[in-house]
């Protein structure tokens, strides 16, 4: 009966056609977790939705989300034994996937997708723990992966599939027509159903109010803003767009390692009729756009906050987005205030570096006069600020990291003069395969194998420590000291900066920064 509770989604009364696998980060058999808050799968939930849709009996297994062990996650998997296994691959938590699929049983077969499966297809392909994979699919997954539950034979005409033959040792992929492959590979996201969140163990969720929202809360006198200050909100993560048309050099989404993702952008009405389905059916009222594009292309910035403003959704919503600093550099004072009047609560900024030389070489297309400028003028409408910053790029020098020490504190500064706050989260580098860095460090004689060693980093000793951070998903290393500065001393600025930022979100009762 456990295991049943564990499976998001199933039918109890019929065979289970597929079991997605999100893996742990961890083995949490040796650590037990700290945090109590994952990011929702949605790209697996997308996938989980539109096979259910078609038909099949399908669950989501979300190891991380309930901080399972490698062994317990394998054995769940054997015992409620799936026609098929689906699993994401992404670098960090790859060796526990890997891991994982070993110990299946060999009748169950095995499909595996995501940005590691589309950057190391032949290496993951040739990993003996992966020899019941049946099926590799790079790129969006619905419509083959649907296709594949209905007749695996159909992977030699489903383009981008790929699978090794175990007997000879081949690698065969499969081959579509020019219109098929169209379709496979770029769906339209505006016929996709919503995103069924039966598949999501922890989205919808209950979020602790903020300073933001009691400032909303006061600015809007709006009542159900009232409650949400007192209890929070009910809030869901949402996706708008699909592909990046950017190209920075540490991003697995980057425009030049993804060649065959055609750039899509979902109708305002489409994605309307998702926020006041949310609502109808969980209560939602605060949603978190997590896609490059929402706040990221001038046209589709126009687009949308028309159709918000017709729909009204500032009196009955708040929501967070992601947002490129240039194109928010662009816009009018008067576009920034309909963004306020339409609900927007926070933006994420990838400000990465207060070093406009390490910007340039991340290929950021902005500089650290830009950040402050556009970080001003969101926190004087009280738009809250989410900086994500970098540590460590290969080519960094003490200067640049000083730099970035220096900015971070001044966009503090700034925000304590103004009515949005800043939340600073600071990482430290790790390569991903399929980026363009990657690239640049392979050619530069750097190991793979050493470059795919991940491990945690711990900063306990720098009096930093994990429940500070709440959100430990990419607390993650290579052990490698790409640029000038000692890996030592990396980690030791990282420690400084998130305990400074601990206290200030303590100070101000903002939460805790992720």
């Amino acid at each position: 009966m456990r295991h049943l509770t564990l499976l998001s989604g199933v039918d109890p009364a019929h065979p289970l056609d597929a079991l997605f696998v999100n893996a742990p980060l961890r083995d949490y058999t040796e650590r037990p977790r700290t945090n109590d808050y994952t990011l929702p799968v949605l790209g697996m939930a997308y996938i989980a939705t539109y096979a259910k849709h078609a038909g099949f009996n399908v669950a989501v297994l979300d190891a991380e989300a309930y901080g399972l062990g490698i062994a317990e996650t394998a054995k769940i998997v054997n015992d409620v034994r799936p026609r098929w296994v689906g699993m994401n691959l992404l670098a960090p938590t790859y060796e526990m996937s890997a891991r994982i699929a070993a110990q299946l049983d060999p009748g169950i077969a095995v499909m595996v997708g995501g940005h590691h499966a589309k950057a190391l297809p032949t290496r993951i392909l040739a990993d003996p723990r992966m020899r019941n994979v049946r099926a590799l699919v790079i790129g969006e997954g619905e419509l083959r992966v649907a296709a594949l539950l209905e007749d695996e034979q159909r992977r030699r005409e489903l383009p981008q599939v790929m699978w090794r033959d175990p007997l000879l040792g081949t690698t065969g992929t499969g081959v579509a027509d020019a219109k098929t492959q169209a379709l496979m590979l770029g769906p339209d996201i505006n016929a996709l159903p919503y995103i069924d969140r039966v598949f999501l163990p922890q989205d919808p969720y209950r979020a602790a109010p903020s300073v933001t929202d009691r400032r909303l809360a006061a600015s809007r006198c709006a009542a159900w803003l009232t409650d949400a200050a007192r209890h929070g909100h009910v809030e869901a993560n949402i996706v708008g767009s699909r592909g990046c048309p950017y190209n920075c050099g540490f991003c697995g989404a980057a425009w030049s390692a993804n060649p065959d993702v055609k750039i899509r952008v979902r109708s305002p009405e489409n994605i309307i009729g998702e926020l006041d389905a949310l609502h109808a059916a969980h209560g939602v009222t605060a949603f978190r756009f997590v896609d490059d594009l929402f706040l990221g292309v001038r046209e589709v910035i126009y687009e949308h906050m028309q159709a918000f403003t017709d729909h009204r959704i500032g009196d009955r919503y708040v929501w967070d987005a992601t947002g490129r600093i240039n194109i928010l550099d662009r816009l009018r004072d008067e576009d920034l205030d309909i963004l306020v009047a339409n609900g927007l609560r926070e933006v994420a900024l990838g400000i990465e570096s207060g070093s406009d030389r390490m910007l340039k070489a991340m290929d950021k297309r902005i500089n650290a006069d830009m950040t402050e400028r556009v970080t001003r003028r969101l926190l004087e409408r009280g738009i809250g600020v989410k900086g994500y910053f970098i540590l460590g790029y290969p080519g960094e020098t003490r200067e640049d990291l000083d730099a970035t020490v220096r900015h971070i504190r001044n966009l503090w500064d700034i925000a304590d003069h103004n009515p949005g706050g800043i939340r600073a989260s600071v990482f430290e580098f790790r390569p991903y395969p399929g980026t363009p860095v990657w690239k640049t460090l392979t050619d530069a004689g750097h190991d793979p194998d050493a470059l795919l060693a991940y491990g945690d980093v711990d900063l306990t000793q720098d009096g930093a420590h994990e429940s500070m951070r709440q959100r430990d998903e990419f607390n993650f290393s290579v052990g490698i000291q790409f640029g000038d500065v000692p890996l030592h001393e990396i980690r030791s600025t990282l420690a400084m900066l998130t305990r400074e930022q601990h206290e200030r979100n303590q100070a101000g009762g903002l939460g805790v920064a992720a």
